[in-house]
């Protein structure tokens, strides 16, 4: 459906305009807008009057605009071009009317594909037929002059959506008129009112990139423009969002020399039942030194996978923005480690079995001591695994590295229970039968990738909770953590922040 839309405006590609995001009141995120639907249908009629079209061999943009391409990639000149400038060239405009129904299939909806098109059908012949029309044939419509322009469902194209539920077996049906005396009812009525009435109903674009031929910088600025065009951030958040589109890496590295292996090292252990097999845990402390955290996960490793780990998603490097206040000459203060109290057993949740091993789920939060009189805000760089030692009721322990950062404070946090994985599925399910986008820059696989462990994968949730350009506004970091135990599972859930810098 969004081709479809985008031919029609004389584009190509999946990223969709803002006119498909209007007419189904969709939010513009893929993600948010990928969770609900199970097709997308339109149809309706075209009354077009006049079109007005540009030559495009005459067409050249103004010095101004040529020479406010920046020649590198820096993002708040790249996001002030857009910002000021757009990402599209107008090329022609269509005017006259158009009565257009929009239909939302939703995913709890039980209709066939077949139940779909009548239904469609059915709400077309009241939309857009009187009694007297009805008994005709069409022609009869263009015979008072109205061009009979239908774009109808002959075929339901998959798409995904929001989740607003309406109509028939959670079928959400969307009206819409351009042109025209909308308080007229009936659409035959209506229909002749267009030519007193007229609007715009049509619109085609040239990318503004392709009036940049031999321009230096053309290339970062285009790759910005799909970006935004892409993910759709708020212009007032684009500048942030592109200084975070560095590469996602995780930590600690796995083997990369063939043939090699870490020596397994001596772990203490968890145990769910009597007879249950034993879990190993890592207490290698994770750090990633000054780069900015944007994910958590688990992990079972070892010859044996039944080695507990945690892993740190991270940028590959510092945004330029950042380096005067973070760089490794910068004086910030030492690091710190927060971790649970041992003796607080109010955290201590059972696994299995209440005589046996449990999990610590205290929150671990930003430490008060770098808010206030120091200024600045502390953000995760590192994170640890651990286990005290209580006999046969050992207990399973986090605690996260904080380090600080100058100069901002938090604008807003969030605690998400939601695994990127649960995300990227709703995403891959709603492609239209495309490959699903990965993120740009994100080497972190798909939480769902079958990892193997035998029994005790089943004890251990290794979801990546991580946050990236798909999730608005784009520029989320970790700034806590918590364990937990959900239907008998290890389960980790991540804090992140927005920072105002």
């Amino acid at each position: 459906m969004v081709e479809y839309f985008n031919r029609k405006a004389n584009l190509s590609g999946t990223q969709s305009l803002g006119s498909f995001n209007a007419a189904f009141s969709f939010t513009g995120s893929r993600t948010t807008d990928a969770a609900a639907i199970k097709t997308l249908s339109v149809d309706g009629l075209y009354i077009p009057l006049a079109k007005f079209e540009l030559n495009r061999t005459n067409l050249v943009l103004k010095e101004i605009i040529k020479r406010a391409v920046p020649t590198f990639w820096d993002p708040p000149s790249l996001a002030s071009f857009i910002e000021n400038f757009g990402t599209h060239i107008i090329t022609s405009i269509t005017i006259g009317g158009k009565d257009v129904i929009y239909v939302k299939q939703h995913q709890s909806s039980p209709l066939s594909k077949m139940e779909i098109k009548s239904y469609i059908q059915e709400i077309g012949n009241k939309r857009f037929c009187d009694l007297e029309i009805y008994a005709t044939s069409g022609q009869k419509m263009k015979d008072k002059g109205v061009d009979p322009h239908f774009f109808n469902s002959q075929e339901i194209y998959p798409r995904s959506g929001s989740p607003h539920l309406s109509g028939k077996e959670d079928v959400t049906v969307i009206f819409r008129r351009r042109g025209g005396n909308d308080l007229e009812q009936n659409h035959d009525r209506w229909a002749f009112t267009v030519r007193s009435s007229p609007d715009i109903i049509d619109m085609s674009f040239a990318p503004i990139t392709s009036f940049l031929d031999g321009i230096t910088g053309k290339e970062h600025l285009a790759r910005a423009i799909n970006l935004y065009l892409e993910y759709k951030p708020d212009v007032e958040e684009l500048r942030y969002f592109l200084e975070f589109q560095i590469t996602r890496v995780w930590a600690p590295l796995q083997d990369i020399i063939p043939g090699t292996q870490r020596k397994e090292p001596v772990c203490p252990s968890l145990q769910f039942s009597m007879m249950g097999q034993k879990l190993f845990v890592c207490q290698e402390q994770i750090s990633v030194g000054r780069k900015l955290v944007t994910g958590l996960r688990l992990r079972l490793e070892g010859k044996e996978h039944n080695r507990l780990c945690v892993h740190v998603q991270h940028l590959a490097s510092l945004p330029k923005f950042l380096q005067p206040y973070w760089d490794s000459h910068m004086a910030i203060g030492a690091p710190k480690w927060v971790g649970p109290e041992e003796q607080d057993s109010r955290w201590f949740e059972p696994v299995k079995w209440k005589n046996f091993s449990h999990v610590s789920t205290a929150p671990l939060e930003n430490p008060e001591a770098f808010i206030g009189e120091l200024s600045g805000v502390s953000v995760v760089t590192g994170a640890q695994l651990g286990v005290w030692d209580f006999g046969s009721r050992n207990v399973l322990y986090m605690k996260l590295l904080y380090s600080r950062l100058p100069g901002c404070t938090i604008r807003r946090s969030i605690w998400d229970h939601s695994p990127a994985g649960n995300r990227n599925k709703a995403k891959k399910a709603a492609a239209a039968g495309s490959s699903p986008d990965s993120a740009p820059g994100d080497s972190s696989s798909a939480s769902s990738e079958a990892t193997t462990g035998g029994k005790l994968a089943k004890l251990v949730d290794m979801s990546e909770m991580c946050k990236g350009p798909k999730d608005p506004p784009g520029h989320w970091l970790v700034t806590g953590a918590k364990l937990g135990v959900e239907k008998g599972r290890i389960v980790l859930r991540v804090k992140y922040s927005l920072l105002n810098y």
